[in-house]
């Protein structure tokens, strides 16, 4: 099995205030084992180049989750040959919140300034990070910087899938996204009922569950008429993706809840109290989840043809997790 090492690195986020302008990164990549000195005296182990240069994946968490709540799926993805960027920032989620946050800008997701410019506030300082790692330090020249994938959990998975636009960043290609869906919030002067459109045809990779209380006891902010934990993810699906590439895909686990992806829930942060039981542990969602989203990225990033069959076969095989599958 591949071997999977981190290193820790900060980032300031220009437009953000003091003391909440800093951003705490963590980057998994695959790692060759070594019996160097300086690997038994720092832990530190070389890049196993391999499969360089490696395309990354930056990973947006839901508010209030600490993103060591999903290593488990960085692992998973960097033992693939891709490099995971999550990172913790502290800050103002909305006014007078202080909360671990994705980081998105609530002005531009207003209703006269949606599409206009981008949400995602930790973007940029990512970026410039990537930028800076591919010149100096371990992973020099390994990162393959024009296949970046944006993906996330709950708003962290709004934030991957509405800035995964060449508008904005031309060198983010993909997106994928759990618990998440594109309503547009009344408070923010949406009519009720609004479900908003992710610009652009990009490969974007959707995933919910039928017991996502966490949606549909948050339905009101929206005005949705339904109350359900999966019709909003449905309607972004159906009416926020144009469609028409065979490139865009929705799947709906069976049993899952809005923390199904999450390894642990911190009940004194995140808002477990809001959501319906899981009909499944966790562990029985994770390697449907590694697999497809592992099998979406070779398909749709590393172009790899069989990849495609084998997303189509395994989503599409009799499993008891899997309450429907399409594409578009």
């Amino acid at each position: 099995m591949q071997t999977v090492k981190a290193f820790l690195t900060a980032a300031k986020v220009e437009s953000a205030k003091s003391p909440y302008d800093n951003i705490h990164i963590k980057i998994l990549y695959p790692a060759q084992n070594t019996e160097s000195d300086f690997t038994k005296n720092w832990g530190m182990l070389p890049v196993d180049t391999t499969k360089a240069p490696f395309p990354v994946v930056i990973f947006f968490n839901g508010f209030n989750c600490d993103a060591q709540q999903y290593q488990w799926l960085g692992v998973e993805l960097a033992q693939t040959g891709l490099v995971v960027v999550m990172f913790n920032w502290v800050g103002e989620s909305l006014p007078g919140l202080i909360s671990f946050t994705p980081g998105f800008n609530i002005e531009k997701r207003k209703r006269e300034f949606y599409g206009t410019a981008p949400t995602a506030l930790a973007l940029p300082a990512i970026l410039a990070t990537l930028e800076q790692l591919q010149t100096e330090g371990i992973l020099a020249s390994t990162l393959d910087l024009q296949n970046i994938i944006l993906g996330g959990h709950s708003e962290g998975g709004r934030v991957a899938i509405e800035n995964a636009t060449p508008k904005f960043f031309p060198q983010v290609v993909a997106s994928f996204a759990y618990g998440s869906h594109t309503g547009g919030a009344t408070m923010l002067g949406y009519e009720p009922n609004t479900i908003l459109p992710l610009s652009d045809n990009r490969p974007r990779l959707i995933i919910g569950g039928t017991c996502d209380g966490v949606i549909a006891n948050s339905s009101h902010h929206f005005g949705l008429t339904t109350k359900d934990s999966i019709t909003p993810v449905i309607r972004t699906f159906q009416e926020g993706i144009t469609g028409g590439q065979d490139n865009s895909y929705l799947l709906i686990l069976e049993g899952a809840n809005h923390y199904s992806i999450a390894d642990t829930v911190d009940s004194t942060l995140a808002a477990p109290f809001k959501d319906f039981p899981a009909t499944q542990p966790q562990e029985n969602f994770r390697l449907l989840l590694a697999t497809t989203i592992n099998l979406f990225i070779d398909a749709h990033v590393r172009h790899q043809p069989e990849a495609l069959q084998k997303l189509e076969q395994f989503i599409t095989e009799p499993n008891p997790l899997i309450k429907s599958f399409e594409s578009k």
